[in-house]
């Protein structure tokens, strides 16, 4: 059984003037439990469109998309608190305490309030924040209000973590140290991965598999990156451009691309 299977997926979009503008086509894809698959492309290649249909939040057009044997947009009630999302923007409520904030997810699924209390401090105290439990978004810096983030993602329990171009926007230091706080969480709690990013060399370090989407959001590579040492990442990233060409492909240099496509 996987935990995800994408089966012939496809997504066409109606314009008002009789046109259409396909978005997914023919995206077919599994991914096993415990699996972390991050997936690359260029902006406009239906990265965020294949994320809404994983989210229940539409369906396709054709093709179907599984999770946990579910499909999402006709289970959503079945499939709450299986996935767990982390996005580039932190999207914390302002005028709850980074305490409260993690205790959002455990709200909506009727958690008791001593047990959901009990539940995010333990996982603001994983990630390092136990002494800032009362403190506001707005009193935090951009990194630890991510931490806050990844703790609601986690307090639920997913099966299944979506990670949404989540350290793109912060500088190096402070993205490589979480992105490796994420992995390890990741790990220990024997979550499945999904981590969009827009560059392929933070693909390459996080993914035990590479998906390059081409434009529409088709798989052009599926790459093994289990035993890939970081060494061979300039070789594998030309090797890559050449399967998919400059016009269709993502550069090497893809941290340039515009966010939230």
């Amino acid at each position: 059984m996987y935990a995800l299977t994408a089966d012939h997926l496809r997504k066409v979009y109606r314009q008002k003037g009789g046109g259409e503008v396909v978005a997914i086509d023919d995206l077919t894809f599994a991914v096993e439990p415990g699996e972390i698959v991050a997936i690359v492309g260029r902006t406009g290649c239906g990265k965020s469109t294949f994320l809404r249909i994983m989210l229940g939040l539409e369906g396709p057009s054709a093709g179907r998309l599984l999770i946990d044997e579910h499909e999402p947009y006709a289970s959503f009630a079945r499939l709450k608190g299986v996935i767990g999302v982390i996005f580039q923007e932190d999207r914390l409520l302002p005028w709850r305490s980074a305490l409260d904030n993690v205790t959002i997810g455990l709200e909506i699924l009727g958690v008791g309030k001593d047990e959901r209390v009990e539940q995010a401090r333990e996982w603001l105290d994983k990630l390092g924040l136990s002494k800032f439990e009362h403190a506001f978004p707005g009193e935090l810096s951009g990194g630890m209000r991510q931490r806050v983030a990844l703790a609601r993602a986690f307090t639920t329990s997913p099966k299944i973590l979506l990670a949404d171009e989540a350290f793109g926007h912060l500088d190096e230091v402070t993205a490589t140290q979480l992105r490796q706080d994420y992995l390890n969480l990741v790990h220990e709690n024997r979550c499945t991965s999904l981590f969009v990013t827009h560059q392929l060399e933070e693909a390459l370090q996080v993914g035990d598999r590479t998906l390059v989407f081409g434009r529409p959001a088709t798989v052009l590579v599926d790459l093994n990156c289990r035993n890939l040492s970081a060494a061979e990442f300039p070789r594998v990233k030309r090797e890559i451009q050449a399967a998919i060409g400059t016009e269709d492909g993502i550069s090497a240099s893809a941290s340039a691309a515009a966010p939230g496509a």
